[in-house]
């Protein structure tokens, strides 16, 4: 959605914005793009880059949106057909699966946060190279708690279709005032 979004803005704005945000950062690289930006901004403005290369450049960047687009459908689709497969599943386990990768993580998380607790109140001398550490497993972190979002999320929608069936709480409590019809 976000690619489609960019595509749609159009080559000349997506350079401004994305130049001028690089050109802020502290990172050398991030700002040498962005200075590169900036100089192809100022091509635009002055009419030196040609109408057929401002399309050819939005034509580039829209069909880079819908690969991006393609790749997100694609995934979602597998993640749509494996949660189906375990709702259909007769095996406890892989009907279970999910709170218990969810109580997984819960502890592993407090067993994690405890340590780091521990050690910044009773040894402080260690707690730099500690937090050090539990930042490099970022990356193993956003997995699996998307995974684990991705479960909630998927079970959220499971338990709202279940509850479309029965009526809310307001019409039973009408229902039950007004008596038999």
């Amino acid at each position: 959605m976000i690619p489609m979004l960019l595509a749609q803005i159009g080559l000349p704005l997506l350079v401004k914005a994305v130049g001028g945000a690089l050109s802020e950062s502290g990172n050398p690289v991030a700002k040498a793009a962005g200075a590169a930006l900036t100089e192809v901004e100022a091509e635009i403005g002055a009419g030196r880059l040609s109408g057929t290369d401002l399309q050819e450049a939005n034509r580039h960047v829209e069909r880079i949106a819908e690969m991006a687009a393609q790749t997100d459908r694609t995934w979602l689709e597998q993640v749509n057909r494996t949660i189906r497969a375990e709702a259909q599943s007769d095996d406890a386990y892989v009907r279970r699966m999910r709170p218990t990768f969810g109580y997984i993580m819960a502890l592993t998380w407090a067993a994690q946060m405890g340590a780091v607790a521990y050690v910044v109140a009773f040894e402080p001398d260690k707690a730099g190279p500690v937090i050090a550490a539990i930042a490099s497993l970022g990356t193993i972190w956003t997995v699996g708690l998307s995974v684990l979002g991705i479960y909630v999320y998927k079970r959220s929608s499971e338990k709202l279709a279940a509850q479309e069936d029965r009526p809310g709480f307001l019409s039973t409590l009408i229902g039950r005032l007004s008596g038999p019809s």
